[in-house]
């Protein structure tokens, strides 16, 4: 699992002990690396049987369940494979591979919950959008924050979620120098980019002292790391938070919190929670129509700016296909992916349509918040 991210390492692991913790009380003490240790595919077939009707009886099924169980399954057969190859004799391997076939094969096609069509991506309706950018204006009477550098804190986080498509991990990484600039002579006019990636200061932080957040954020995949374009005024929004409201914390992250501490995970979710409490009764009654959702959650913002983004470009005169592809660099997608055939799919919704105009990145919510003389 080296590829995956940390907080998706840590949820597997997690079904993986609820594995063994059934197998011993199926077996005893020690029961499943008994069974995996002699190959016993009749023992390891009553504990995947059993672990299998105890999750599908549980009273409230859901997809977390059918993870557990694919990530309790995946770990058994690669143990297998992994044992088999590594120390059985070729003329016994032949006999262990049918055995793993008929495991994989058998069990694989069960699943805890009913297959259903994938649902629809939803962006944010207009009248939430243009509220945001009302309510997180640092400069607003109505913002739900009441320290400066907590307004711009968050003012940031939204900008750089919506505008870049970033996600949650991505943007808790970003680095205070995360933004180059440098000058385009073919267009002759300064260009600015942002590059995400994984913590750069990584190796040098052995001992923590650099991130001490309990969930340390990081790059969902290899995909995700990536170049993209930021405008003008994105960057000069986050210029401006940086000289003027970070402070000089001891770590290289761009979010700083109250305590000179990297943002955390948990303190952008608790802050999304205050700003779903601030949204006016109409408007969050209009979320909950669109979207059947009570809150504004991060990711909706890279939802909303995939659709608007994906929009502009069939706009601007490419098919459907060109420009889900144009889509895939920008937002972290391989080509396999089918995420850019979700949100094609919420593409086709006008209800964005009065909030965003030509210039995506050019709002005058965006130039409000640039303090006067910059």
């Amino acid at each position: 699992m080296g590829h995956l991210a940390a907080s998706t390492q840590a949820g597997k692991l997690r079904y993986i002990e609820d594995l063994y913790q059934h197998a011993d009380r199926l077996l005893g003490p020690s029961g499943l690396d008994d069974a995996l240790a002699d190959m016993n595919d009749a023992a390891l077939a009553d504990v995947l049987e059993s672990w299998f009707v105890s999750i599908r009886n549980r009273p409230r099924v859901t997809r977390a369940d059918e993870l557990r169980w694919h990530a309790g399954l995946g770990f058994l057969t690669d143990v297998l494979t992994w044992l088999s190859r590594s120390r059985i004799p070729d003329d016994r391997l032949r006999d262990i591979e049918t055995r793993l076939h008929r495991l994989s094969t058998l069990y694989g096609q069960l699943h805890v919950r009913k297959c259903r069509q994938t649902e629809m991506i939803r962006s944010l309706p207009a009248a939430v959008v243009e509220t945001l950018y009302d309510l997180l204006d640092p400069v607003s009477s109505r913002n739900p924050f009441r320290h400066t550098k907590t307004r711009w804190r968050i003012y940031i986080a939204f900008i750089l979620m919506l505008h870049q498509g970033l996600r949650r991990g991505e943007l808790l990484l970003l680095a205070a120098d995360a933004i180059k600039t440098g000058f385009d002579r073919k267009r002759q006019t300064l260009r600015h980019w942002l590059n995400v990636q994984q913590n750069e200061y990584e190796d040098d932080d052995t001992d923590g002292s650099i991130d001490s957040r309990y969930s340390k954020p990081s790059i969902k995949t290899a995909h995700s790391v990536r170049q993209m374009p930021v405008s003008p005024v994105t960057a000069q929004l986050v210029q401006t938070y940086i000289e003027n409201y970070r402070g000089r914390p001891g770590h290289p992250f761009l979010l700083n919190s109250h305590f000179d501490s990297p943002f955390a995970t948990e303190s952008l979710t608790k802050a999304f929670r205050e700003i779903s409490n601030a949204l006016p009764d109409a408007v969050r009654q209009e979320l909950r129509d669109r979207t059947g959702k009570a809150s504004v959650m991060p990711h909706d913002l890279r939802h909303t700016g995939a659709v608007v983004r994906l929009q502009q470009l069939i706009d601007n005169g490419d098919s459907i296909d060109e420009a889900l592809q144009k889509m895939r660099p920008f937002f972290g997608w391989s080509k396999k992916s089918v995420m850019p055939l979700r949100y094609a799919r919420a593409v086709f919704e006008d209800r964005l349509a009065d909030v965003w105009n030509d210039s995506f990145d050019d709002r005058v919510a965006l130039l409000r918040a640039i303090p006067k003389g910059l």
